[in-house]
C-alpha cells in the first residue's frame, strides 16, 4: 500500500483517492479505510460513492485523480489484471513525480490487525493535509496572482516587523485574500500564529468579546490558555508576554482604532521576522498603526467577473452558451464585486432562462439582500450622522461632478464636506478619479443600495440641498 501528495496551494476538490481493484478489496480493507477517513472528516473520493451511474469513467477518474491532493493505492493480489487500476496508478504517480511530491507507503505485514494500519494511515494523511489550513472560497479566482504579490514583499521585509494593510469595499475579497496568505506561509512560523477572524461582527455583538479576542491572540501564539479580565489587563498582557516573539498575526475586518489598540498596542515589540495583516474598510485605522504596504482591493474585469460567475453558475470556467448573453448582463450588473457574482452566480444555477430574465428584471428594481446587507455595514459603520447625510447626498446628486465643487456646495448647507468626503474615501464608499478632473465616482451596488435606505432619509436629504437654494423643486 502506497500513497502520493503534492503542494497544498492547489485548491483541491478531495482530499484523498483510493486506487483499487474493486473485486479484492471493495467491501472489506477498502470500505473500511473510507469509512475512517470520511468519519475523520477527511474528504475521500470512492468510485461507487462519486461516479454518476452512465459517465464515462475515463475522463471522470482523470478528474477526480487531479483534483485530489493525495492518492493512496491499495495493492492486492489480482491488482495488476485491471488495466483501470493500472492507469490510475500511472496517473496519481505522474502527477505526483512531476510536482516532486514525497511517496512513500504501508505493507499490511507490520500491522497485527487491520484497524491498526486503518489508524496509522489516517493518522499520517491527517499530518499530511495540515488541518490548520483556512477554508477559501471554492473558486479562487485571480488569487495566485495576488497571493504571489504578498508574499515576494512578505519576503523582501523579512528583517523588520512587517505591517500590510488590504483595503477596500464590502465583498471585495479581503478577508479570503488574507487566508490565503495566511494558508502559504504560516508554517514558517512554527505555530506562532493567530488569524483573528471577523473582528467587527463580534465586537458589534458585544464590545466586551474584544477580551475574548485578546485571550485568543495570546493561546494561539503561546499555547497556552490564557484568562483576562479586562481590555487594560489583556493590552498588559500582550505586551509583556509577545514581547520578542517572532509570529504571524491576522486582524480580519477591523472597524475602530480601539480594536487594533486592544489587540496590536505596539507593533514593535514583536521580533524582526513578524508579519502582521489587518484587512478593514477604513484606511485611516491603517495609517494610525503606521502599515508600510496597504494593498487597494481593485474590482475584478471582465474576464475575471465572467470566469467567477459561470464558475458558480454552470461548475465550469465560461458560460453555456445559451445563457452567454444574460451571464454578461448579470457581470455587467455586478461591476467586478467578487461577493456579488459569486452570490448571484449561486442564486441562478440551474435555473431556467425565464427565470434568470426575471431575476435580472427585479434586480433592477431591488438589489440582492444578501449583498446590500454586506455593503450597508460602511454605512451603518459611519458613527457620524452629518457625513451619512453627506453620502445620500452625493448618491443622489453629484456622482460625476469635481470633488471640490461639491465640497463647496455641501459646505454651504453647513455639512463640513472637507473631512465628510474625505472620511467617505477612507471608509470606501467613494472614489474620486484623479485622472478625470477629480470627479466623484461610487460603486453601481453602492447607489443601489442608497436606493434602498428609507425614503424618509433620502426626503430630508433633498429638503437640505433645497433649503440651501442649490436646487429648485
Amino acid at each position: 500500500m502506497s500513497f502520493s501528495s503534492s503542494s497544498s496551494d492547489h485548491p483541491w476538490i478531495h482530499d484523498v483517492f483510493i486506487n483499487f481493484r474493486g473485486e479484492d478489496t471493495r467491501s472489506t480493507f477498502v470500505s473500511h479505510l473510507y469509512a475512517a477517513l470520511s468519519n475523520a472528516g477527511i474528504y475521500t473520493f470512492l468510485d461507487d460513492e462519486e461516479l454518476k451511474k452512465g459517465e464515462n469513467l475515463g475522463p471522470a477518474l482523470k478528474r477526480a485523480i487531479e483534483g485530489s491532493h493525495i492518492a493512496i493505492v491499495v495493492f492486492s493480489v489480482n491488482y495488476a489484471e485491471s488495466t483501470w487500476c493500472l492507469n490510475e496508478l500511472l496517473s496519481s504517480w505522474r502527477k505526483a513525480l512531476t510536482q516532486v511530491a514525497h511517496i512513500s507507503g504501508w505493507d499490511a505485514n507490520n500491522f497485527r490487525t487491520e484497524g491498526e494500519l486503518i489508524q496509522e494511515i489516517v493518522a499520517d494523511i491527517l499530518e499530511k493535509l495540515d488541518i490548520s489550513l483556512l477554508s477559501i472560497t471554492e473558486f479562487p479566482v485571480g488569487l495566485e496572482s495576488h497571493v504571489q504579490q504578498f508574499t515576494k514583499f512578505i519576503h523582501d521585509q523579512s528583517r523588520k516587523v512587517c505591517m500590510i494593510g488590504i483595503w477596500g469595499m464590502g465583498g471585495s475579497g479581503k478577508t479570503t485574500i488574507a487566508k490565503a496568505i495566511y494558508n502559504r506561509i504560516h508554517r514558517r512560523f512554527k505555530g506562532r500564529t493567530s488569524f483573528i477572524e471577523s473582528i467587527r461582527e463580534v465586537c458589534d455583538n458585544n464590545s466586551k468579546e474584544i477580551i475574548h479576542l485578546q485571550e485568543q491572540l495570546l493561546s494561539d501564539i503561546l499555547k497556552i490558555q490564557q484568562k483576562i479580565h479586562s481590555i487594560a489587563l489583556g493590552i498588559t498582557k500582550i505586551k509583556t508576554r509577545l514581547r520578542g516573539q517572532e509570529a504571524f498575526i491576522v486582524l480580519d475586518d477591523v472597524t475602530k482604532s480601539e480594536q487594533l489598540k486592544a489587540l496590536c498596542p505596539n507593533p514593535k515589540l514583536f521580533r524582526s521576522g513578524t508579519v502582521i495583516i489587518i484587512t478593514t474598510r477604513d484606511a485611516r485605522l491603517l495609517k494610525s498603526l503606521g502599515a508600510e504596504h496597504v494593498f487597494t482591493m481593485t474590482e475584478m474585469d471582465e474576464n475575471q467577473s465572467l470566469e467567477l460567475f459561470s464558475l458558480h453558475a454552470f461548475r465550469q470556467l465560461s458560460p453555456r452558451e445559451d445563457f452567454s448573453e444574460l451571464s454578461r448582463n448579470v457581470v455587467a450588473y455586478c461591476g467586478g464585486l467578487p461577493l456579488a457574482l459569486e452570490v448571484l452566480g449561486s442564486y441562478l444555477t440551474g435555473r431556467t432562462e425565464q427565470e434568470w430574465r426575471s431575476a435580472l428584471s427585479k434586480l433592477e428594481k431591488i438589489p440582492n439582500d444578501q449583498v446590500q446587507q454586506k455593503l450597508r455595514i460602511s454605512y451603518d459603520g459611519l458613527e457620524d450622522h452629518m457625513i451619512k447625510d453627506i453620502f445620500l447626498d452625493i448618491c443622489c446628486f453629484f456622482i460625476g461632478e469635481n470633488r471640490a465643487d461639491v465640497t463647496e456646495i455641501l459646505n454651504g448647507c453647513g455639512l463640513h464636506a472637507d473631512i465628510g468626503i474625505a472620511v467617505l474615501i477612507e471608509r470606501s464608499l467613494i472614489k474620486v478619479e484623479k485622472n478625470s478632473r477629480n470627479k466623484i465616482q461610487m460603486h453601481d451596488l453602492l447607489r443601489d443600495m442608497e436606493e434602498q435606505l428609507s425614503v424618509k432619509v433620502q426626503q430630508k436629504s433633498l429638503q437640505s440641498i433645497v433649503d440651501c437654494g442649490f436646487v429648485r423643486m
